[in-house]
C-alpha cells in the first residue's frame, strides 16, 4: 500500500467518486453518473465545512476508493466528539486488496486526531459482506438504524 495516496477529494475526482457509488445494485438505483451538477454542488459544500472530509485513495494518478468522514461535536457521552463514516466505496478492481482496510483506518486515526472518543457508521442491511468486513476491524452492531425520506 506504499503506493497509495489518501486526500482529500476535488471536484476533478467527482467523476471517478459518483462512478464508484453507483456500482453495486443499490447505487444502480439512487445515483446519476449522467449529471454531475448536484454532485459538484455537494463536493462544493464538503469542501466549505471543516468538519467534512470527504477523502479519495489515489494509487499511480487514479481514484479508487472514497469515503466521507463527519466529525459531529455532541453533548451526550460528556461532551463526546463523534465521528461518523459514510459513503464507503472501493473500485471493482481493487476490492479484496486491503485497500477498504486501509481507508478504515485512516479514518479511525483522523477521528483520534480530530479528539473524538467514538467512530460510528451505518451499513445498509443488505450489505452482509459490509458487516462482516466492519465487525472484523472491531465494529460491533450495536444499534438498529431509521431512515425518513423527505
Amino acid at each position: 500500500m506504499e503506493d497509495l495516496e489518501i486526500r482529500a477529494a476535488s471536484a476533478e475526482d467527482v467523476p471517478a467518486i459518483v462512478a464508484m457509488l453507483a456500482d453495486d445494485p443499490l447505487g444502480a438505483r439512487r445515483e446519476s453518473p449522467d449529471d454531475l451538477t448536484p454532485y459538484l454542488a455537494a463536493q462544493a459544500r464538503l469542501s466549505a465545512d471543516p468538519n467534512q472530509h470527504l477523502v479519495v485513495a489515489v494509487r499511480q494518478g487514479r481514484v479508487v476508493g472514497t469515503l466521507q468522514l463527519t466529525v459531529v461535536p455532541g453533548l451526550s457521552r460528556k461532551g463526546a466528539t463523534r465521528s461518523i463514516i459514510e459513503g464507503v466505496r472501493i473500485h471493482a478492481d481493487e476490492r479484496g486488496s486491503g485497500l477498504g482496510t486501509r481507508l478504515i483506518e485512516w479514518a479511525i486515526e483522523e477521528s483520534r486526531r480530530q479528539d473524538c472518543q467514538l467512530v460510528q457508521l451505518t451499513s445498509d442491511a443488505t450489505r452482509t459482506d459490509a458487516h462482516r468486513f466492519y465487525e472484523r476491524l472491531g465494529f460491533t452492531a450495536s444499534h438498529v438504524g431509521f431512515k425518513l425520506a423527505l
